[in-house]
């Protein structure tokens, strides 16, 4: 078994691990922080959109040597002002959109800049984009994540209930929030491509913490007829248990993306790659780090606020504390360690099992043969 594969083993088994539960103070810190960060890239910045949705023209240029920089102050120049992005394709070819143009001054602009690039006018290929289109494209974004919302919180609060539906849903719009206001941040344009790569990592997100609250589930059944293990310390061994899981699926599945955002779209000059490479890039590593230190802790907060998940933790408490009392005073008599199984289901054993049974006295046979 390889290294990684036998602490994934002693982590599900419960022999080490972590205590995220415990330290879930810090976590809401950080994502407190991040969240205002991003609040304040949109409320600073504001979102780039795209001429998708803000309406325009996009001419697309063919091989040229005149670079991205000279030819957006050219666009700009021959548009009175508009604003111009212009983008490297392959082969030397341009793509430049600019914003706020109709079809009266798109055949203008068309003819400046083939005379500015030196190109023919025919091989400029132009095309127009309304604003109602874009308008129309975002309503219906909106639709969707709404009615996925939903269908999310009723699946969960059916398939496990509502503490853990409230978490994920909670868990989700932290996500959503991280991933716009990188974007923001980073000033890449919001084009239909990032609404594709928002919606898509939502179901991302919720694959981890299903993972977690399935074993979660599983574990507490019964929970409140032993006196081990309060609900958090449960919630805790849940997550341990699935950790290595979690790590392996997010660190394959952000390999590819990384792939198409840092070569498709960097190398390449591919501009959809770039507006989806990194909604889907961010939002999987925000989705990985939510479902281990946002939606799991929550769960666990909105549990032991119950009357009967706080009187478990008393009962626990109390055996805990009369075990290390009752080891204070044994331990100055014989120097044993050893807990007497008191016939519970919850008794601790210590020491080794299957101890192979004496030869001598007790029920056993003598060691000397039978004559």
């Amino acid at each position: 078994m390889s290294k990684l594969g036998n602490i994934g083993a002693r982590l599900y088994r419960g022999e080490v691990g972590y205590d995220f539960i415990g330290k879930r103070k810090i976590w809401y810190g950080i994502s407190i922080l991040i969240t205002i960060l991003a609040i304040a890239g949109l409320a600073v910045r504001g979102l780039n959109m795209g001429i998708e949705f803000s309406g325009g023209a996009v001419f697309t240029t063919p091989k040229t040597s005149v670079s991205a920089t000279e030819a957006q102050h050219k666009a700009e120049s021959a548009a009175g002002g508009h604003q111009a992005v212009v983008q490297k394709l392959g082969g030397g070819a341009l793509r430049i959109q600019i914003s706020g143009l109709d079809t009266k001054q798109s055949v203008p602009v068309q003819e400046e800049l083939a005379k500015d690039l030196n190109v023919p006018v025919n091989d400029v290929n132009t095309q127009l984009v309304g604003p109602s289109w874009g308008e129309e494209i975002a309503n219906k974004a909106w639709l969707g994540l709404g009615i996925f919302m939903v269908l999310v919180v009723l699946y969960l609060a059916i398939a496990f209930e509502w503490r853990m539906a409230a978490a994920a849903l909670i868990a989700l719009i932290h996500d959503l929030t991280i991933t716009v206001g990188i974007y923001a941040l980073v000033g890449f344009e919001v084009t239909p491509g990032t609404v594709i790569g928002l919606l898509t990592i939502l179901g991302y997100s919720l694959y981890d913490t299903v993972v977690v609250f399935d074993s979660l589930k599983e574990a507490s059944k019964d929970i409140t007829k032993q006196t081990r293990f309060t609900y958090s310390e449960i919630a805790n061994r849940s997550i341990n248990g699935t950790l290595v899981r979690s790590i392996n699926t997010t660190v394959v599945a952000l390999l590819p993306v990384a792939g198409l955002l840092f070569v498709g779209g960097g190398v390449l000059g591919a501009g959809m790659l770039n507006d989806i490479s990194l909604a889907l890039f961010v939002g999987l590593a925000a989705g990985a780090y939510s479902s281990i230190f946002i939606a799991t802790p929550l769960v666990a907060d909105f549990k032991e606020r119950e009357p009967q998940m706080k009187a478990l933790a008393k009962r626990v408490k109390a055996k805990r504390t009369a075990a290390a009392a009752k080891g204070a005073e044994d331990e100055p008599q014989g120097g044993s360690t050893a807990v007497a199984d008191d016939g519970g289901d919850d008794a601790a054993v210590v020491g080794p099992r299957n101890q192979p049974a004496s030869r001598k006295g007790g029920r056993g046979r003598p060691s000397g043969k039978r004559r």
